[in-house]
């Protein structure tokens, strides 16, 4: 490109109105929606850039997830569906905070310094959520992209696991699936219906489930979503995109608050699922015959994946190294049961996914999930293709075959790019149905440690630093001893403080195995926070 050229990529539209600064974390940049106008547009540019380097298509996802409606945000998605390249995180984050002045040779640099041949195609796959901001947004990342003459595929509203599934089929001419929403809709509701075959309840299971969509995206595709999957399972949809967007409801508020969201009727017994405003995360829950609240986090989805696929090898007769990836958040009764009945090696990452994710491709299957309920399973292809021989392979038993070929629609069934929370919901659905358990079953796999979290409003998130994937705290100097100080006085404690990657906030975990200490433990552990790392606002306490 000329440089005559890159002048023109100066938009007066999307001049830079806002003079904080903005960073892009480990969900991309997520903020107030009205200061992101600017922010989309270079990222619009850059998204080019990246896949001239990659010669090959770069998503772009709006987004905020579970935030408040107010809040949006972007993620850039590499070629293979995984998350943007850790150094591209600074390249983005130093783009969105230059001048409007130093635009141009901020750009030119980049070109520069990543040697990009700017004659090269380039091909952003484009995508966003229900917020009302977002369409503004979506112009802001287009007038971006064609400023440096990309071509644009937009998806219109899909769930960020959707545009990971796009990103990946493109690359790869459609041999991981067919690079289209129908594609996507078809692949997994077909392995899900061979799967259970014509057996529509099993046992304990019944093929009916209460869905709160947290009146996100994943309300939107789910309707479409359910055309594919009728005859198969009844889901009773609410937060259903009428009310606010993530309020008292959706995953993560299940998650943290450790209570029912509103709006789904409160009946004893009923399998629950919640799902977060970008439909990537997944919780369950239930409520007994008492009302009393039983949460099925991401630590459950994985134990009961990992216990099914191992079942499935060894029927199978089938030898891969199988791996489970958890992060500090994990409960430490999942962790104990993994390893010690299960038998299966589990690994703690960083929080954040594309850590998670990196450590599952160590194992020929690695099972990954964040507490939270984000995660997925990747297979290597090798593993596929054994499987593959294995359902074909006339000297196997029958038991052995009908194992194999149940792995390899499973494989299907999963998105592999990423945590889904629609995915991982079939995949549920299908392992509770396979072994006719209703979900006080699954819940017997383990006794899970009582645990809790909470949030401690900083002036500065930066004073908080971490390592051993998050578990002990290095700044403020001494703080990590006081905290050991104070879990030593519980049995079975542990807690861990973590900053938020968005936001001034620092996270605190706790559990231990008397519920009645637990209070105590993390409001203990949060004020030391408070105390250490220049707390804001009244001193934390349970809600």
């Amino acid at each position: 490109m000329e440089s005559s050229q890159l002048e023109n990529i100066l938009n007066v539209k999307y001049t830079k109105k806002y003079d904080g600064y903005v960073q892009y974390g480990t969900a991309g940049f997520r903020t107030k929606a009205d200061v992101l106008e600017h922010v989309l547009y270079r990222m619009g540019l850059l998204a080019v850039l990246r896949s001239k380097v990659k010669n090959a298509a770069i998503g772009l996802m709006i987004t905020a997830s579970h935030n408040i409606g107010s809040d949006n945000g972007v993620k850039l998605i590499d070629p293979a569906g995984e998350m943007l390249e850790a150094a591209w995180e600074l390249i983005a984050t130093n783009l969105a905070n230059v001048e409007d002045s130093d635009l141009v040779f901020t750009i030119r640099q980049i070109i520069e310094e990543q040697n990009i041949n700017m004659s090269a195609d380039a091909t952003v796959i484009t995508g966003r959520d229900t917020r009302e901001s977002s369409p503004v947004l979506l112009n802001a990342a287009i007038a971006g992209i064609q400023a440096l003459h990309g071509i644009v595929k937009d998806f219109g509203i899909v769930t960020t696991p959707q545009l990971h599934y796009l990103v990946v089929c493109t690359n790869t001419n459609g041999s991981y699936g067919e690079p289209t929403l129908h594609g996507y809709y078809t692949k997994l509701s077909k392995a899900f219906k061979y799967v259970r075959q014509d057996k529509i309840n099993n046992g304990q299971y019944v093929a009916e489930l209460s869905l709160d969509a947290a009146n996100g995206v994943g309300a939107t595709v789910m309707r479409e979503f359910y055309n594919y999957l009728v005859g198969t399972i009844i889901i009773n949809m609410y937060n259903d995109g009428i009310g606010d967007l993530n309020h008292m409801c959706g995953a993560d508020y299940v998650k943290v608050k450790q209570m029912p969201p509103v709006s789904v009727p409160n009946k004893p017994k009923v399998r629950c699922v919640s799902i977060d405003g970008d439909a990537d995360r997944i919780i369950y829950f239930y409520l007994d015959e008492n009302y009393e609240f039983h949460l099925l986090d991401g630590d459950r989805i994985a134990t009961l994946i990992a216990a099914y696929f191992k079942e499935l090898l060894q029927e199978s007769r089938l030898s891969f190294q199988l791996g489970l990836i958890q992060t500090a958040y994990a409960n430490g009764g999942s962790t104990n049961y993994i390893s010690n009945v299960l038998q299966i090696p589990v690994v703690c990452a960083s929080t954040g996914i594309k850590h998670l994710h990196s450590k599952a491709l160590e194992f020929d299957i690695g099972i990954y999930f964040e507490a939270n309920g984000h995660g997925t399973v990747l297979f290597k292809e090798t593993v596929i293709q054994i499987i593959k021989n294995a359902v074909i392979n006339p000297e196997l038993s029958i038991t052995e075959k009908t194992a194999a070929s149940k792995l390899l629609n499973i494989i299907d069934m999963i998105n592999q790019t990423v945590g889904d929370a629609l995915s991982d919901m079939l995949l549920v659905e299908t392992i509770l149905h396979d072994k006719g358990w209703n979900i006080m079953d699954w819940e017997e796999m383990y006794k899970d440690l009582p645990n809790k979290q909470l949030k401690v409003i900083v002036s500065d998130k930066n004073l908080i630093t971490t390592t051993n994937a998050g578990r002990q705290c290095v700044t403020p100097e001494g703080l990590q001893g006081e905290i050991d100080k104070v879990v030593s006085k519980y049995r079975n404690g542990r807690s861990f403080v973590r900053p938020s990657g968005t936001e001034d906030i620092v996270r605190v975990y706790a559990e231990c195995e008397n519920s009645t200490d637990l209070n105590e433990l993390i409001v203990n552990v949060a004020s030391l926070v408070y105390k250490r790392a220049g707390g804001v606002g009244p001193e934390p306490k349970l809600s």
